[in-house]
C-alpha cells in the first residue's frame, strides 16, 4: 500500500492522536478541522462566519500540502454545533468551490472540540 502521512505548518497540528491527513494512492483522507488559527492554535470566535471561513482555509491548506486543491474534493462531511448556521455554511462554501461541487453531508452535534461551532472533514483525489 502506498500510504503517506500529510502534514503542513499552514494548518493547525494535530491536538490528539491523528495526523492532519493520510494518503493512500490518489486520495486524501483529512481530518476535521476546526477554526484554529495556524500561528498561534487559537479559536477564531468573532462569528460563526469567521469560523467557517477558518475551517475552509485550514482545509485548503492541507489539500495543497497533499499535492491538490479544494477543486480536487470529491466528499466533506460538516458538523455544525447547531444547525441554524447551514445556511451560512452553503455562503461561506460558495466561496471556495465551484460547480460540480463535492459531495456533502451536515450533521448537527451536541459538541466540537474547544468549543468549536464548526468541523469539517474531507476526501480529496488527486490526479497524482
Amino acid at each position: 500500500m502506498n500510504r503517506s502521512i500529510i502534514s503542513t505548518e499552514k494548518a493547525p497540528a494535530a491536538i490528539g492522536t491523528y495526523s492532519q491527513a493520510v494518503k493512500v494512492g490518489n486520495t486524501v483522507y483529512m481530518s476535521g478541522q476546526i477554526p484554529l488559527v495556524p500561528e498561534t492554535m487559537e479559536m477564531v470566535t468573532e462569528s460563526f462566519e469567521a469560523q467557517a471561513v477558518q475551517v475552509f482555509e485550514n482545509l485548503k491548506a492541507v489539500a495543497e500540502a497533499a499535492g491538490g486543491s479544494l477543486a480536487d474534493m470529491v466528499k466533506l462531511t460538516i458538523l455544525l454545533s447547531d444547525l441554524a448556521n447551514f445556511a451560512t455554511v452553503n455562503e461561506v462554501m460558495a466561496r471556495y468551490f465551484s460547480e460540480p461541487y463535492p459531495a456533502r453531508a451536515a450533521f448537527a452535534v451536541k459538541a466540537l472540540p474547544k468549543d468549536a461551532d464548526i468541523e469539517i472533514e474531507a476526501i480529496m483525489v488527486t490526479a497524482e
